[in-house]
């Protein structure tokens, strides 16, 4: 790095040890980092400067990596249970792998923002998070008339890279940009009026394009063969099942082998009908061929049928199937796929891309839907058709992780989407859409209340959006 940007790092070294930086601005990118944080995590800060992120955060183990020994003294007289390493952010040598990799407000100083972010590569398992913060370029006359005016410490020059440069430059380091979002509309502290601009008016369409930072989402794109990912994991199938009689042995007979093993769950749920019947008839039937599990809830709904067969599942993968066979189980090999390949870490069933059969969903349900998808593309920062197919798959380590981190957004959730749908995003995992034909029953009649639980899902979007977008 150049001799005057090292100048620049020590001023503000001295500056941070007299308290003159603004701490308000600084306090939220630690806030949001956080965020996307976990207690298990192994974290990884490069250009750390003075710590305050990186030894602010939740994690079981954390590094920074800084080039100023001014900057790194003052972290490790801070942060004393932060480890604190010195060196290039061009020459990183280590030989650890980390979960969660952040880069904050550094790429704007970066000789070579590539060679960083290829760098990195050799610090990233295949679930490896990548988190990069850096100024909104519209800002750029509003930061230089500051510095003219003294407001803020005058600056070498920088690269005022786009949301798109830096998409382009993580893509052809190695990784898969799966979020964007922008933060901060004012970066300075006003009682109230801070709160109001950054936390709401931040947030809502056309305000959001002045926003001051941008934070960008990756991991290491998927280097695993389709020859190879056939056999990597073993899959646990649960099928919740409510008066689903005429589906059970269909759902065993179209199922497709998936990895190297596939576990059966029926979960039966206060039928009126035969289905326990048949559950216990078809387990019977099959168990020489198949690895069939059986239990009934004692409780109510679908999450609540999904969360038990959940518990009793012993593979990799775990993937629900409703048992009305609307999802055809064979495609839920293109869900292996997806998974197995490092292309996703959640996936989630889209019914509305393809044409759907004339009886396959109500109107009513299709308003709804599509309702639903605004709201999420919205909420989660990405687009998002379907938030209700019922068909979506986690690996058991991180459901564990989420179920671990359930009471953040409540449990009020009668289906369990949303739950999983929001889980996912608080582990910030990797969410894909995964286009499916979606098809009339053949057997009985749907379990959902569409005013009841559409109530229901509102409210929980609403509470959720204060959870995600306000927090």
């Amino acid at each position: 790095m150049k001799k005057e940007k090292i100048a620049y790092f020590d001023r503000i070294a001295e500056q941070t040890a007299k308290r003159k930086l603004n701490l308000y601005y600084k306090r939220q990118i630690v806030r949001y980092c956080d965020y996307f944080s976990h207690d298990e995590f192994s974290v990884l800060e490069i250009g750390c400067g003075t710590g305050r992120l990186i030894g602010s955060i939740k994690g079981k183990n954390r590094v920074g990596i800084d080039f100023s020994s001014k900057m790194l003294d003052q972290a490790r007289k801070n942060y004393p249970d932060v480890e604190f390493l010195e060196m290039q952010a061009e020459e990183i040598q280590m030989d650890r792998k980390f979960d969660l990799i952040i880069i904050s407000d550094l790429v704007g100083y970066l000789d070579d923002v590539q060679a960083v972010f290829t760098c990195i590569q050799q610090l990233c398992h295949l679930n490896t998070k990548v988190l990069v913060t850096y100024y909104n370029y519209l800002w750029e006359p509003v930061l230089k008339l500051s510095e003219s005016l003294g407001i803020k410490l005058r600056t070498p020059i920088q690269n005022w890279l786009t949301q798109q440069d830096i998409k382009n430059l993580l893509f052809i380091s190695g990784f898969d940009v799966y979020r964007d979002t922008r933060r901060i509309l004012f970066p300075f502290y006003i009682p109230i009026i801070s709160s109001i601009l950054n936390k709401y008016v931040a947030k809502l369409p056309f305000f959001r394009y002045f926003c001051l930072n941008h934070y960008t989402f990756a991991k290491p794109l998927p280097i695993v063969s389709e020859e190879e990912s056939k056999h990597k994991y073993s899959v646990s199938v649960v099928i919740p099942a409510r008066n689903e009689s005429g589906n059970i042995e269909n759902a065993i007979l179209r199922l497709p082998k998936l990895g190297n093993h596939t576990e059966i769950i029926f979960i039966e749920g206060n039928s009126t009908d035969d289905t326990w019947d048949k559950i216990c008839e078809i387990q019977t039937k099959y168990a020489s061929t198949h690895d069939i599990k059986i239990g009934r809830q004692s409780g109510k709904g679908k999450a609540d049928a999904v969360r038990k067969g959940y518990d009793m599942a012993t593979c990799d993968i775990l993937m629900i199937l409703d048992a009305d066979l609307t999802v055809p189980p064979e495609d839920l090999i293109k869900f292996y796929q997806v998974m197995a390949s490092g292309r996703g870490d959640f996936i989630n069933g889209s019914r509305l891309v393809y044409p759907m059969e004339k009886e396959a969903m109500r109107f009513l349900n299709l308003l709804g839907n599509k309702f639903f998808s605004m709201a999420f593309s919205w909420l989660l920062d990405q687009p998002f058709k379907d938030t209700l197919c019922g068909t979506k798959v986690i690996f058991r380590t991180d459901y564990y992780r989420l179920k671990s981190n359930r009471s953040f957004f409540g449990e009020f959730d009668p289906f369990g989407d949303f739950d999983l749908i929001f889980g996912a995003y608080k582990l910030n995992l990797r969410i894909v859409e995964l286009p499916i034909r979606y098809r009339e029953r053949t057997y009985g009649s749907t379990n959902i209340s569409r005013f009841k639980h559409g109530l229901i899902l509102l409210r929980m979007c609403l509470f959720a959006a204060r959870k995600i977008k306000f927090y």
